[in-house]
């Protein structure tokens, strides 16, 4: 099993790399297990308290079961993987189950900030791209996806998204082993990781 990490902040293109490999692979060979279902439940605080959670620092990340799945993934167990409602800010009651894959992508802002994660991926990518491009998705994505509007959106990007961007994900770009700078866009960049991914599933067969 290769297990590949896709990291970038919010707004990169990550989703749009993710996307672009599981095109190029057979179905049932790649899996995904995006960061965003491993936000930590939030049940036993108010609506109003868990709307001001800082969602781009690790501590909101329960990195610990995020890990425990990976493992069992590599054992050929099958997972329940949680869904995160950011409507809402709790785990809901369904989960997702996750086969196990010859290839399992890992991807979220935060994902090469936790040593132990780290340690399990095989290849490290970075998706990097133009703090005004970023804002500009985000904005489009949070009002289409999660309610807010433009003015929420801004406070929160200039209140935690940006502070954190900066102290814990483009920090995180030092351990990367692929960058990817113009996000989802860099159609070449693209085609290297495939590649690569690509190389290491025949190293596998032989």
């Amino acid at each position: 099993m290769l297990i590949v990490g896709i990291a970038g902040g919010t707004g990169s293109g990550k989703t749009t790399v993710v996307n672009k490999i599981m095109e190029v692979f057979p179905d049932n060979q790649v899996v995904v297990l995006p960061q965003d279902a491993y936000y930590r439940d939030n049940a036993g605080i108010s609506l109003e308290e868990r709307q001001k959670i800082n969602f781009d620092h690790p501590a909101s990340v329960e990195f610990s079961l995020l890990t425990e799945h990976l493992k069992r993934l590599k054992e050929g167990m099958q997972v329940e993987m949680p869904v995160y409602s950011f409507l809402t800010c709790l785990r809901q009651k369904e989960t997702v189950a996750v086969k196990p894959a010859r290839v399992v992508l890992v991807e979220g802002i935060l994902i090469l900030t936790d040593p132990e994660l780290r340690e399990m991926l095989d290849i490290k990518v970075f998706v990097d791209a133009d703090a005004d491009d970023r804002l500009g998705r985000v904005i489009r994505r949070d009002i289409i996806e999660r309610g807010r509007t433009v003015m929420m959106v801004l406070e929160r990007y200039n209140k935690t998204v940006k502070p954190s961007h900066l102290q814990f994900i483009e920090p995180s770009k030092r351990y990367a082993d692929i960058i990817i700078p113009g996000g989802g866009e860099n159609q070449v960049g693209i085609e290297v990781l495939i590649s690569i991914i690509d190389k290491h599933l025949m190293k596998e067969k032989s």
